[in-house]
């Protein structure tokens, strides 16, 4: 388990060119507006140092990282809503993600058109995120049309529940109808509960991915800081790839990265700074299972007990969980082997309201 994210952006603005840097999947990306013609989805497995090193330690068979699923659709247009373009066709396939990754293009390059004829990120971005206010509207207003007739029928068992889900759309519509997204709508989980199964698209949590020169990665430009200014007033943070950094990356050999890393000014790579940032945003966090077989990470949300814990294993572990053989990280590397933890009293005996820490390493004991 992982998480899912959505790509969107104009055409040309670099998206294949990261999602096959991030993915290593080979997405066609050329110099042309709509080349990417269907949805290319890419797993990424999240590297976690803690997990090398429980592999060190443990010496299993194998050793079996969260992972991360990456969708990108066709650039989005002016009128992507009414169905010009491509984009529109695929913008489905984004509802089904956790996040979205708005890729806008913060570099110069007179050999790279742009769909717009010239390089202004906040007016690109202002293209795409009112098309997918637009988007989420049609949806909308055909669900609260049929929730309003539901909601009059008092006698009907659901009538309670669509009037309860009218006032929250109703909310939205107010936004969506000023181009606003859904997500400035603050409502609450209760609320998100009862219209999560529409997938508003500007519902979601999203972050912009600024596209930078290699040689301006470091230094920065006036694209990214009016890109850095625009998110800001949306609640959204922004996250610095360079494409071309990334694709070279991606074609190094693991055991080069950090000293390529370095050669660049940078500690860390593009995909490592979206994937802490989308774990920010998601609020979620890390486990591992270890022993002679494997090592595994999984992910959870943050708060989650330990049944719920157990059941992103197997829904069995959640239904028949009996208690949680607990040990942090921290004190396992600490201790070398999980024997000497234990033999300190540093393993530890949870039960069902056990709230699991980042990087807790558990074995579940449960009977169904």
């Amino acid at each position: 388990m992982g998480f899912k994210c959505g790509i969107v952006g104009l055409p040309n603005v670099g998206k294949s060119t990261i999602f096959n840097a991030l993915t290593s999947a080979g997405a066609e990306a050329a110099n042309f507006p709509f080349c990417t013609k269907d949805p290319n989805v890419g797993m990424v497995n999240i590297p976690d140092p803690r997990l090398r090193e429980l592999t060190r330690i443990y010496k299993p068979k194998r050793e079996l990282p969260a992972v991360m699923q990456f969708v990108d659709i066709a650039g989005l247009v002016k009128g992507a809503s009414q169905g010009e373009g491509l984009g529109n066709q695929f913008l489905s396939h984004i509802r089904e993600t956790d996040a979205i990754m708005h890729v806008t293009r913060c570099f110069e390059d007179v050999d790279v058109t742009h769909v717009e004829g010239t390089i202004n990120p906040t007016h690109d971005a202002d293209i795409v995120n009112l098309e997918l206010a637009l988007r989420d509207l049609d949806t909308l207003d055909k669900k609260l049309a049929k929730d309003k007739k539901l909601a009059a029928l008092v006698t009907s068992p659901d009538a309670k529940e669509a009037k309860a889900r009218v006032a929250v759309l109703e909310k939205i519509k107010v936004l969506l109808d000023a181009g606003q997204p859904a997500r400035a709508a603050g409502i609450s989980k209760e609320e998100n509960d009862l219209i999560k199964d529409l997938g508003l698209l500007t519902l979601k949590p999203m972050f912009y991915c600024a596209n930078m020169r290699e040689d301006e990665i470091q230094s920065g430009n006036d694209h990214l800081k009016a890109l850095q200014t625009y998110a800001k007033e949306q609640g959204c943070d922004v996250v610095v790839i360079s494409g071309k950094i990334e694709s070279e990356i991606a074609e190094l050999d693991p055991s080069e990265k950090d000293d390529f890393l370095k050669t660049m000014g940078l500690t860390e790579s593009g995909l490592d700074r979206v994937i802490h940032k989308g774990f920010s945003m998601l609020g979620l966090e890390t486990y591992f299972t270890a022993g002679e077989q494997e090592t595994r990470a999984w992910t959870i949300h943050k708060g989650w007990k330990a049944p719920q814990a157990a059941g992103v294993i197997h829904s069995d572990f959640e239904k028949g969980f009996i208690r949680a053989e607990t040990l942090a990280f921290a004190d396992l590397v600490k201790c070398g082997t999980w024997q000497a933890a234990k033999e300190k009293g540093l393993v530890r005996t949870e039960g069902k309201e056990y709230i699991v820490q980042d990087a807790d390493i558990m074995h579940f004991l449960f009977n169904v």
